[in-house]
């Protein structure tokens, strides 16, 4: 488990799912998705989250509010790095993604979870380097990855799971070196 001044990022847990379903069935939540998800969808991807992090000791981990005493409950959503898709033109590559309720925006707790994964991937796993992606119109992840000292690569890719006319095709791409996030 990860703790910072608000929060635990932290392994899956069987109450957390539901919650995941109902941000992935969001319309708002999922602006930026191609799709929203069926709850069996939604429970594959938890399933999947809680089985990286209990093969690798990291993951996406499930994020909850400090105040929870048996750290249970509280699930806002998830924070926490992942490995790219073979596919992916930057791949292999590590990166660090966030996906939390709306009723959560806005508060700087993908930040403060986002900078917390960065400080375990280069502490922890030495990582060099770290990427992030999303969608050309997704402006508020792309603050996110300012926020927590990531550049835009100028790079821009047309994500390989869309096709190149659909209106989230084009992603931006932001990297942090570990000098980089030293330096911060």
């Amino acid at each position: 488990m990860i703790e910072t001044e608000r929060l635990y990022l932290r392994q899956w847990q069987a109450s957390d799912f539901a919650i995941f379903a109902e941000m992935n069935a969001d319309p708002e939540v999922m602006q930026y998705f191609p799709k929203l998800l069926t709850p069996k969808v939604s429970d594959v991807i938890a399933n999947k989250c809680q089985q990286l992090i209990a093969d690798n000791g990291w993951g996406l981990w499930a994020v909850s509010l400090k105040g929870d005493k048996e750290n249970s409950g509280g699930f806002i959503g998830f924070v926490g790095l992942n490995d790219t898709h073979a596919d992916m033109s930057f791949a292999p590559a590590v990166e660090i993604a966030w996906r939390l309720s709306k009723e959560h925006w806005g508060q700087g707790y993908a930040t403060e979870a986002a900078r917390a994964s960065l400080n375990f991937a280069f502490t922890e796993l030495g990582l060099e380097e770290v990427v992030s992606f999303t969608a050309v119109i997704n402006k508020r992840s792309q603050l996110i990855m300012q926020r927590i000292g990531m550049t835009d690569t100028q790079d821009n890719f047309y994500h390989p799971a869309l096709k190149s006319t659909h209106p989230l095709a084009e992603h931006v791409l932001y990297k942090i070196s570990r000098q980089q996030w030293q330096n911060i």
